[in-house]
């Protein structure tokens, strides 16, 4: 009798862990969420518009991304010597941009799909979510989400678009406005970035 209870135990242990195993964990899971938020919009991207594409991915994109460390890693060493107004207004001008940039480059479906790696690549602290675009008849395009836990939620700190840091990116670009004019420089860069995307619909 022991030895079947202990047979049956072993048995659903192992069920319990195959199960595990194949279950997405929560940094993969915040990329299907987004995904799938991105695709919603996508579908609908002629009606909205670009103005109604910004507004629904306000949300999304605000669960997903950890703006603010986007900001600061884009920033760079200059960070350290801002006000906190400073660091309040670029974040907001930050997330403007990444808005304006999402709701612009996916304005429409045409039958493209993202195909997620189930598993999350472990580095120390960090994840590393790798995904594709797959534009329908067209080569893959590959993204890395480069993910940190922030109160108690996995959130992206980096997308790697084609194996090219975009916040690596930001920083080389906006190296010179902010050495030339530090955060109020910075901050009328980032809008202008923005409101050139968000009329070139």
């Amino acid at each position: 009798m022991r030895s079947l209870s202990f047979l049956l135990l072993a048995s659903a242990l192992s069920v319990a862990r195959a199960f595990a195993a194949d279950a997405p964990g929560p940094a993969v899971q915040q990329i299907k969420k987004f995904h799938a938020a991105l695709i919603e919009v996508m579908k609908k991207g002629d009606e909205l518009g670009i103005a109604g594409r910004y507004k629904k991915l306000e949300a999304p994109i605000d669960e997903a991304f950890d703006l603010a460390s986007m900001t600061r890693f884009a920033v760079g060493p200059a960070w350290s010597k801002m006000t906190d107004d400073e660091h309040a207004s670029l974040i907001t001008a930050f997330r403007r941009m990444t808005l304006a940039s999402y709701a612009h480059n996916f304005k429409s479906f045409k039958g493209q799909k993202f195909v997620t790696e189930p598993t999350a690549e472990v580095r120390n602290t960090e994840r590393l979510v790798k995904s594709q675009v797959v534009p329908v008849g067209e080569k893959p395009v590959n993204l890395t989400y480069r993910m940190r836990e922030s109160g108690g939620t996995w959130k992206v700190v980096d997308v790697i678009y084609e194996f090219v840091s975009q916040v690596a990116t930001r920083r080389s670009d906006f190296a010179s406005t902010v050495a030339d004019g530090g955060a109020p420089a910075l901050v009328k860069k980032l809008d202008e970035i923005s409101d050139k995307l968000m009329k070139d619909d």
